[in-house]
């Protein structure tokens, strides 16, 4: 019995490493593709008028460099307008940056919503579903309150709105990481890992069915139509629910070739795991055969129990080499070459690290259902948030 045990696992660790190996190859290609096709992804021809825009922005709390992202917002070659913040509680502290904002560009439409009514557990949605109900223009944006944009960036992220198919655009994104090993790791995921999954995905799947918290573009009739943001006022993952039903009306998710910006709170370790946790259990209640099929995909780990089982063998030395050295290839096409991460290389010694606390995190997440978010403490539930007396 014991024997079929390890002879299990020795055959599961040489299939995990070849499944990881090829993983990492197709994220390689699927880079390629994004590099190559989506240079026309922001362009209108001189003579389109680029529509009126709503840029919608929920806040709670206060994130680093906040001022500055708001700002880059204000900042736009772009003909026409307006940026919505909205807040649940009066005595936000991110308040006062708003105002702060409004006194910076007086001639900006900049407006701030109060909204004290939650109309469900997700208070970010209700806090856009009222907000929506001010907007002036058909054409939104939503993203999220530590966003940091260029210049160009509502051109190129309406643009492809233009067309008759193309229901949502949203960016990819890069975090720059306070100087804590939990902010180090969450920037190195973001660059190696998450975002080679978007990529990966969007290949596998003939496009993307979901969209990114970092940029949701999209138009009001479609938003309606999809049921509105109360539709979707108690699920975590509300920027993959939204994108969802858009393409359920026949519509497509457009990944722009735009990179946004986050600056990322000065997580410690244990901050760095529960936001982790939280991620991992709303991409679980989400998608779960793709993320069931993770596991196939956690490349250091199978190569570490396949040189265990191995006995050190040279072979089983080699095939720990040549999956390190996919890995660490397909982190710089993602990180440097797609994202132009400054600060990935100085990070890059840490992947063994981060992706072994990947496979723990992946692990953990099937443990539970509870999730805290900002402070609260709720259930999920086929990824609905249930709220947590405390």
């Amino acid at each position: 019995m014991i024997h079929s045990i390890v002879r299990i696992i020795e055959v599961s660790a040489i299939l995990g490493c070849v499944s990881s190996s090829i993983y990492y190859i197709f994220c390689l290609l699927a880079a390629r593709v994004f590099l190559r096709t989506r240079k026309r992804g922001g362009s209108v021809r001189p003579t389109q008028a680029l529509p009126p825009v709503s840029i919608l922005k929920p806040l709670k709390g206060t994130d680093p460099d906040i001022y500055e992202s708001f700002r880059s917002h204000c900042l736009q070659d772009y003909p026409e307008y307006e940026i919505i913040f909205g807040v649940s509680d009066p005595a936000d502290p991110a308040v006062a940056s708003v105002e702060q904002l409004q006194r910076e560009f007086p001639n900006h439409a900049i407006r701030l919503v109060v909204s004290p009514n939650k109309l469900g557990a997700n208070v970010k949605v209700s806090n856009l579903a009222q907000m929506v109900r001010i907007a002036r223009y058909e054409h939104l944006i939503v993203n999220d309150s530590d966003i940091r944009v260029e210049s160009d960036y509502l051109q190129r992220v309406i643009a492809p709105l233009m067309g008759d198919h193309v229901g949502m655009v949203t960016c990819l994104y890069r975090g720059v990481s306070a100087p804590t090993l939990g902010s180090r790791l969450e920037s190195l995921g973001i660059s190696t890992d998450f975002c080679a999954g978007v990529l990966a995905a969007e290949q596998l799947e003939g496009g993307l069915r979901f969209g990114l918290g970092s940029t949701l573009a999209f138009r009001r009739s479609d938003l309606d139509q999809a049921g509105g943001f109360e539709s979707i006022v108690d699920y975590l993952a509300d920027d993959y629910e939204l994108g969802r039903r858009i393409t359920a009306l026949g519509l497509k998710v457009w990944l722009s070739d735009v990179i946004v910006e986050t600056h990322l709170p000065a997580y410690n370790l244990r901050e760095f795991l529960a936001h982790q946790i939280r991620w991992a259990r709303g991409v679980r209640d989400s998608r779960l055969g793709g993320y069931v099929g993770l596991v196939s995909t956690f490349g250091l780990m199978w190569a570490l129990l396949n040189l265990l089982f191995a006995h050190a063998a040279p072979w089983s030395w080699a095939m720990l080499g040549a999956v390190l050295f996919l890995r660490v290839v397909m982190a710089l096409a993602i990180g440097n070459a797609v994202l132009k991460d400054r600060q990935m290389l100085s990070q890059l010694w840490l992947l063994p690290l981060r992706d072994l606390i990947a496979v723990g995190v992946w692990i953990a997440s099937f443990a539970g259902h509870t999730v805290t978010w900002r402070g609260d403490r709720f259930e999920l539930k086929d990824g609905r948030l249930i709220r947590i007396n405390s």
